[in-house]
């Protein structure tokens, strides 16, 4: 329990020199120089600078218990654990949707994402989109190299001695027939637009179905797919932005109490990206966490979080609110511990961390010392 004591400030005869304000700011905006009492070291008392002894009234001030602990400079933000990339998904060439997969559905490379006409469209890996018909006497391209690089992962080149060049061979026609008959569909040799999607992504989720059965393709989204895995986002307030750095470390803390370890992937200013919400959020910056723990983290599934940003600490400490310490006249920090029920006496300190209005620190004082903060 704290109490309050009433220190009378003597006449000022100190010498003009000695009275001088040290500026070297250890604890911006929150160290508070506090009155001084007798012994041999001196105080500073900023906030008296100009009175005269006799306008000077009694100043008040409260007892807080010195603290046994830790303490740490990192920061926490509220957060949000979300698949990563999501990707819209937009249907090309010709045709009605005959069928669309649910929601959660998950799609490896070679496997059906959705189907026109009674046909399958695959999911192939890539980051170029299929934009021509591939087949024989295709121009040779890169487009050419990704396909045959697709045929030879699934298994369809076997025996062929196919090489993942741009060039659109007899042996590539041949894999792509074995492909077709793969899928139950006409052994042409030649893949059509709109018949696969290219996706960077080797296995896919899907996140969203933007469109409806019967609908014709090429009239917008019909998936939003994303990343199996899953990403840490957060929305730091501006105060906290600074602390968040590229490839970072932080902790993410989960529902059920579980911690992922992760490092920050990216920053994301939002006010480009426009927003219809309303909610403010547009112009924040989102951060996205990469995330060491996959296993633990589709354990949880997607759920809120808490980002702490990794910074120093320090445990069995004893603490002091920042507003406890003395700017002592020669360098350095003390404290006013109480002494008796009107007393109390200058200690000097060594200062450590400093976080959260706290200060560590160290000295001829103990756990349980109450020290005096202005009130």
């Amino acid at each position: 329990m704290s109490r309050t004591v009433k220190t009378a400030a003597p006449a000022d005869s100190t010498p003009a020199r000695a009275r001088k304000i040290r500026r070297s700011v250890v604890v911006p905006l929150l160290l508070v120089a506090v009155l001084g009492g007798s012994g041999a070291l001196a105080v500073t008392r900023p906030w008296e600078h100009g009175e005269s002894a006799t306008e000077r009234a009694p100043v008040a001030h409260d007892l807080v218990a010195v603290e046994k602990g830790s303490l740490s400079t990192g920061i926490q933000a509220g957060g949000a654990l979300a698949f990563d990339k999501p990707t819209p998904v937009v249907a090309t060439g010709r045709g009605t949707l005959t069928a669309l997969p649910a929601v959660g559905t998950v799609v490896r490379t070679g496997g059906r994402l959705y189907e026109v006409d009674g046909r399958p469209v695959v999911l192939l890996q890539g980051a170029r989109p299929m934009w021509r018909d591939l087949g024989p006497g295709a121009a040779d391209g890169p487009d050419v190299e990704q396909l045959k690089r697709n045929l030879i992962k699934l298994g369809h080149a076997e025996g062929l001695g196919l090489a993942a060049d741009q060039k659109f061979t007899p042996g590539t026609t041949t894999a792509v027939k074995h492909w077709q008959k793969a899928l139950g569909m006409p052994q042409t040799g030649t893949v059509t637009v709109g018949s696969v999607v290219m996706l960077p992504q080797p296995t896919i989720r899907v996140q969203q179905v933007g469109a409806q059965l019967c609908a014709a393709v090429g009239t917008g989204s019909v998936l939003t797919v994303t990343s199996t895995d899953l990403v840490a986002t957060v929305q730091p307030a501006e105060n906290q932005l600074s602390r968040f750095k590229p490839n970072g470390k932080v902790t993410v803390k989960l529902t059920d109490g579980g911690t992922i370890n992760g490092h920050i992937r990216s920053l994301i200013h939002g006010g480009a990206s426009g927003g219809s919400g309303g909610d403010g959020n547009s112009d924040k910056t989102t951060v996205t966490v990469a995330l060491d723990a996959q296993g633990l983290a589709k354990k949880s599934g997607p759920s809120s979080v808490v980002v702490s940003v990794v910074g120093d600490s320090v445990s069995d400490a004893l603490i002091v609110p920042v507003t406890a310490l003395l700017a002592l006249d020669g360098g350095g920090y003390g404290v006013k511990v109480a002494d008796g029920a009107d007393a109390a006496r200058l200690v000097k300190v060594q200062l450590g961390l400093v976080a959260d209005a706290k200060a560590q620190v160290s000295g001829a004082i103990r756990a349980g010392d109450q020290v005096v903060v202005p009130k």
